[in-house]
């Protein structure tokens, strides 16, 4: 049984306890975040496709084929480059990737489907994932740089600046 003052507190907050976020309250920016988790297990969960389906094949034999219909000169210096690293590539290495590039999938759909539904231990996830990400990132962008790594570690550090902001602004206004 409520009593007087509880029912007052109840309408005074809009008739939502502290720990609970108002009906129909949703955060944009968890949104945005989670549907960027999800677009990142799609491209991994087809990259593993890729891969897993190269297993039995010839790679360096593709990359020609591919070089052929593009129909690139396949004398140059390039062509020859990149022909000598699919040749590298054999069944191991492409079941490797495949399985690594499946289990990075499966753990962003966790983080995507936790984020979209607004789940407080999705945000912790996130952050320890995405923090602990941050060293291996700084590494690749050191001895292997590109400005695509550049960019995707950009949106990691955005995404990351985001959350911590997220999940200390609910501490405050909810006590969770």
């Amino acid at each position: 049984m409520e009593t007087k003052e509880s029912l007052t507190a109840d309408v005074e907050h809009g008739g939502a306890s502290q720990t609970e976020k108002p009906a129909g309250h949703h955060s944009r920016g968890l949104l945005v975040v989670g549907v960027f988790k999800m677009c990142k297990a799609v491209f991994f969960g087809a990259l593993a496709i890729g891969a897993l389906n190269l297993v039995h094949k010839n790679v360096g034999d593709l990359v020609m084929r591919l070089f052929s219909w593009l129909h690139v000169n396949q004398t140059g210096r390039l062509v020859s480059l990149v022909l000598d690293k699919a040749d590298l590539i054999d069944g191991h290495h492409l079941r490797q990737a495949g399985l690594l590039a499946f289990g990075y999938a499966c753990v962003c759909v966790v983080e995507g489907t936790g984020l979209l539904l607004e789940k407080v231990w999705a945000e912790y996830v996130t952050i320890v994932l995405t923090a602990g990400a941050l060293p291996w990132e700084v590494y690749e962008l050191i001895y292997h740089f590109s400005y695509f790594k550049v960019g995707l570690s950009f949106l990691n550090v955005l995404v990351l600046v985001y959350l911590l902001w997220f999940v200390r602004k609910m501490r405050r206004e909810t006590g969770r």
